[in-house]
């Protein structure tokens, strides 16, 4: 079966910013002070249907993890809120106990991510003692367990029971985190770089088991990543994150085909699947988060304001002084860029 994305998000998004207070140092009249202000996820909205995959994509430090994490309640938000199901996080009580069972991740490296001292049923079986699940469905905590690991492809699930991690092979590993997830039934996976850290021999195994878990179960899930090509392999749609916001998000293959963003489109120059060139076309020094420009935040790595194509255009000015939030520029299909804004308004009227 394949499950369709519909109905209301199951999970949204307001307006979020997260930032982290830098520190001056440690040396002599600096211990203690106060530095630069990062802005890491800097107003971000996002939705999330059942049974969706979303990908969230960007370079490192573009604020895909602390949006990830902050959603998971990791990070404490400045500003803004998360709903699940139409209901505000905020409001705390049943909402919030609901969602923390309801709502589980998936950390990139699985060896972290589970304790060397407990056996892989203890590390299976944690999330149900947390919650007090001591039954469920008319199964036995054991019965679960191993429901939990046959579903993540470990069959038969008994004789792993008294393993320790050390004894798995890396993607044997990532399978017991994401049987973690599973055994409290979620409906929403959030899957930081899930096989980042594992052999290219495993990452496709891996990716097939979260797919079939949407497609059986209806899991919506938020995949975070660096890869446009995992993306373009496992999402439904695509967001595209720089410097603490989401700069495009639409259908994958649109987006991965005919992005409108110039950030986007030289994100896809390094990948194969995209017709990329394996060379880098960016200029300009990495993003820092403590110093966002002003008008669009892309602009001093832009190659369409670098080559002149923005200010043919008439759009430079725009490009450099004035912020631009998302706009729908073919259905579904938002951007935040001044030049496809332009470009579109050439080409017809406004779809929003």
């Amino acid at each position: 079966m394949t499950f369709q994305a519909e109905g209301p998000p199951v999970l949204e998004v307001r307006g979020l910013h997260v930032s982290f207070q830098g520190r001056v140092g440690f040396g002599a009249g600096l211990a203690g002070k106060k530095g630069a202000i990062a802005r890491a996820v800097d107003g971000v909205d996002l939705e999330l249907r059942p049974g969706e995959v979303l990908a969230l994509a960007g370079e490192s430090g573009c604020g895909k993890t602390t949006l990830a994490r902050t959603i998971m309640g990791l990070e404490r938000p400045k500003q803004g809120e998360i709903r699940f199901e139409g209901e505000p996080l905020a409001k705390g009580g049943k909402i919030l106990r609901e969602y923390r069972r309801r709502v589980q991740i998936v950390f990139q490296d699985p060896t972290a991510a589970l304790n060397p001292r407990q056996t892989i049923y203890e590390s299976v079986a944690e999330g149900l003692r947390i919650h007090g699940i001591s039954n469920q469905d008319g199964l036995t905590e054991e019965k679960l367990v191993a429901r939990a690991l046959a579903r993540s492809g470990l069959r038969p699930p008994e004789r792993l029971f008294l393993t320790y991690p050390h004894e798995l092979s890396g993607g044997q590993r990532q399978r017991v985190v994401i049987a973690g997830a599973l055994v409290l039934e979620p409906e929403i996976i959030v899957a930081d770089e899930p096989v980042s850290s594992l052999d290219a021999s495993v990452r496709g195994e891996i990716l097939k088991l979260l797919l079939g878990l949407r497609d059986d179960f209806g899991i919506a899930m938020l995949v975070v990543t660096h890869d446009l090509g995992l993306a373009w392999t496992i999402a439904d749609r695509v967001a595209v994150m720089y410097l603490g916001r989401i700069v495009e998000i639409g259908p994958t293959e649109e987006v991965l085909t005919q992005p409108l963003h110039p950030y986007t489109k030289a994100l896809l120059e390094v990948v194969p699947e995209a017709g990329g060139l394996a060379r880098p076309v960016l200029t300009g020094e990495a993003p820092d988060p403590t110093r966002i420009p002003e008008g669009c935040r892309f602009h001093p790595r832009c190659p369409e304001v670098v080559s002149g194509v923005a200010a043919s255009a008439g759009v430079e000015a725009r490009c450099r002084g004035e912020d631009l939030g998302l706009i729908e520029l073919r259905p579904g299909h938002f951007a935040a860029c001044h030049l496809a804004a332009a470009r579109r308004g050439d080409a017809g009227p406004s779809t929003t």
